[in-house]
């Protein structure tokens, strides 16, 4: 999208080349349609027709698709969601006559094509029903901060307002008609989440009501041999030590080592993790794991949080550099449950100690003191995740030999 790799084929870490070479057959251009389990066989679907191939042991990564609400429009030329390789290409190639975008939805599917298409000097809306921007990762003092940057830079965000219809000449879209305005747009992308893609399972394996295939700690679903992981599936949740769904490539990776280990025979449980995820946003690096504001009440016990700004760098290194920081922790036993970073410093490896601390289920007292190096070219006497313990223990880090407890 922003220019950066000159192919689609780029962004691949993988071949099928690369994949024979490590004796593995790939058969691309094949959808797999069912699965029978007292065969032992699934039914591929190719250019060919159908034909049915056996296994000893299956892993199941059906993933989900991006839905698009059926309203007035939808179907319009140049309303595209953001998903796959397809997508990728039809909206990088909608660029060259773009000129007003609009995007549905403010997570980070939807940030990072607005983004892009900014940088691109394109006129550019963001719509959502939430009030503010990356709401499921960010809390509202950095929100604000990143919208304001953003209209700097030529991304509006619209928050509150819910999409109604949308408008085209002849078979084009031209105008997204929400219940508060009207908005031009030329080309309009729809990243309102994602589900499981997973009806065509119904009936073979055991899933919730919403489409997820339920699988125990080993990855393991109800039929015997048959293990599942992906954004079809729930993950344990390190803050709450219980099970949600997060949809991160990061962790579908995790989860597929997990399940072949398990197929073959060495017995691994899935680990705990904490949603750890970051981001670029013009000149920001956004960072965020574990808890937050809209998911906090997946919390048995009572979530506290702090809000803390922090420079980066000594005073005396004439360097600019502000972290605006959150942590959310136990109230009673200081646990720490989640934390977000944003700065125009990259800080976005910082987010991996916070997700350490989750897992490990460190307290503030422990994270004021944890032992960061000391170097004004990196950083202050007390790095700033330490000050932001220190902060939200009601304690204030006067300088570099002064720690109130």
């Amino acid at each position: 999208m922003e220019g950066i790799s000159k192919e689609l084929s780029e962004l691949h870490f993988a071949n099928n080349a690369s994949y024979s070479e490590q004796g593995i057959t790939m058969h691309p251009a094949s959808q797999v349609i069912a699965v029978n389990p007292d065969e032992k066989t699934v039914t591929v679907k190719t250019e060919k027709g159908e034909q049915k191939e056996s296994y000893d042991k299956l892993l199941l990564s059906p993933g989900g698709y991006a839905p698009v609400p059926r309203f007035e429009g939808h179907d319009l030329e140049n309303v595209h969601t953001f998903r796959g390789p397809e997508d990728t290409q039809a909206v990088y190639n909608c660029m060259k006559e773009t000129k007003h975008l609009v995007v549905i939805g403010s997570g980070y599917i939807g940030v990072e094509v607005a983004t892009a298409y900014a940088e691109a000097g394109i006129d550019v809306t963001v719509i959502d029903m939430v009030d503010r921007i990356l709401p499921a990762y960010l809390d509202e003092n950095i929100s604000n901060l990143l919208e304001a940057h953003g209209a700097e830079k030529g991304l509006n965000f619209k928050g509150g307002e819910a999409v109604e219809k949308l408008l085209g000449e002849g078979n084009k879209v031209k105008t997204v008609v929400t219940d508060k305005g009207e908005y031009p747009a030329d080309t309009v992308v729809v990243a309102v989440g994602v589900k499981p893609a997973t009806d065509w399972l119904k009936g073979t394996l055991e899933m919730d009501d919403h489409g997820f295939i339920q699988t125990n700690e080993y990855l393991e679903t109800s039929v015997k041999d048959v293990y599942a992981g992906g954004d079809a599936t729930y993950i344990p949740f390190a803050p709450t030590d219980d099970k949600t769904n997060i949809g991160l490539a990061t962790l579908a990776r995790r989860q597929g080592i997990v399940a072949a280990l398990n197929a073959s025979g060495t017995k691994f449980k899935m680990p705990r993790v904490s949603g750890t995820s970051a981001l670029r946003y013009f000149d920001y690096t956004i960072a965020s794991t574990g808890l937050s504001m809209i998911n906090k009440d997946l919390y048995e016990g009572k979530v506290a949080w702090k809000y803390v700004e922090e420079k980066v760098y000594p005073d005396f290194m004439r360097k600019p550099g502000t972290v605006h920081m959150m942590i959310f922790y136990d109230e009673e036993s200081h646990v720490i449950l989640g934390g977000q970073l944003v700065s125009k410093f990259d800080v976005a490896d910082s987010i991996n100690v916070l997700s350490t601390a989750i897992n490990a289920k460190y307290t503030l007292e422990q994270l004021a003191l944890l032992d960061f190096f000391f170097q004004p070219n990196y950083d202050r006497p007390w790095h700033y995740l330490n000050v932001l313990a220190i902060e939200a223990l009601g304690n204030t880090v006067g300088g570099a030999d002064k720690l109130l407890f």
